[in-house]
């Protein structure tokens, strides 16, 4: 313990310094510090005495931020997929590259779940019973926040200028409901 806060105080503003350089957010900063600490508690007794336990809290703050990278490419990824098979699924137009920013932008700003629930149905391609088994739901209650989740997807893509056709849906009609 006592060797965990000396490296603490010793390293918490260097980390910070080196993770917010690195970082596009602060947030995004915050979490590879708290990242990096939780690594050195979980590993305290590898921790090095003295000024090496900077050094050794460099090390993990680089590996921490090429997951913290890693994982943000592949969000990128999975998002400009989405982008993709969106505008596959609401038509192509001249305005194309405009409602693909409109409809990443609209995505976006969904609520956390109703992101989750149509990610889970178009990039995982997972049914409504592997979605409720997944998230811990029943079926129903899958169905009925799918059902809300489109609605106000559409409703916020309409209200963004972007026109689709009945069509162009993300599953089949016979699967809607």
């Amino acid at each position: 313990m006592a060797r965990f806060e000396a490296a603490y105080h010793r390293a918490y503003s260097p980390i910070t310094a080196y993770a917010t350089r690195r970082c596009d957010s602060p947030q995004d900063a915050a979490d590879v510090v708290a990242e990096t600490f939780t690594v050195a508690w979980r590993r305290v007794d590898e921790l090095p005495e003295g000024e090496d336990a900077v050094l050794w809290l460099y090390g993990v703050a680089r590996k921490v931020l090429a997951n913290h990278f890693r994982g943000d490419n592949r969000r990128r990824a999975r998002t400009a997929e989405l982008d993709t098979e969106m505008a596959d699924l609401y038509g192509h137009s001249p305005d194309t590259e405009v409602e693909l920013a409109a409809i990443a932008t609209v995505f976006r700003a969904l609520p956390d779940d109703d992101r989750e629930l149509l990610s889970l149905l178009a990039w995982e391609q997972l049914s409504r019973e592997e979605i409720a088994k997944a998230l811990g739901l029943s079926r129903n209650a899958v169905r009925i926040r799918l059902y809300r989740a489109r609605r106000r997807l559409s409703r916020t893509l309409a209200e963004a200028g972007v026109h689709f056709t009945p069509e162009s849906r993300l599953v089949p009609a016979e699967e809607s409901l």
